[in-house]
C-alpha cells in the first residue's frame, strides 16, 4: 500500500461506443456508451482498452478511447521533472 501512497495517480478513463460514422468520433448512442472504468495508470487502461477493443473486433462502428483524465484535472502539468510555480 506504502508504494501505492508514492507513486502520483494518473488517472484514465476508458470509454467507448459505437460510432455515427468511420469517418469522425461522433457516438451514434450515448445513452449505450460503454464506461469501462477509471484506471490508476497509463498501462492499466491501456490493457482495458485493449480487451474491450478486440471483444468489439467484429463491429467496425464500435471504439474504445482512453482519456488522459490527469491532463485535464492538471492542465499545467506538474509531472515529475517539471517546476511548480
Amino acid at each position: 500500500m506504502a508504494e501505492q501512497d508514492s507513486k502520483k495517480q494518473l488517472l484514465h478513463l476508458v470509454f467507448g461506443g459505437e460510432l455515427k460514422s468511420l469517418k469522425a468520433t461522433e457516438f451514434r448512442d450515448l445513452d449505450k456508451l460503454d464506461i469501462v472504468g477509471i484506471f490508476p495508470d497509463y498501462a492499466s487502461a491501456l490493457a482495458a482498452w485493449k480487451a474491450k477493443a478486440q471483444a468489439s473486433v467484429d463491429n467496425a462502428h464500435m471504439r474504445y478511447f482512453v482519456v488522459h483524465l490527469h491532463r485535464l484535472l492538471d492542465p499545467e502539468g506538474s509531472a515529475p521533472g517539471k517546476a511548480k510555480e
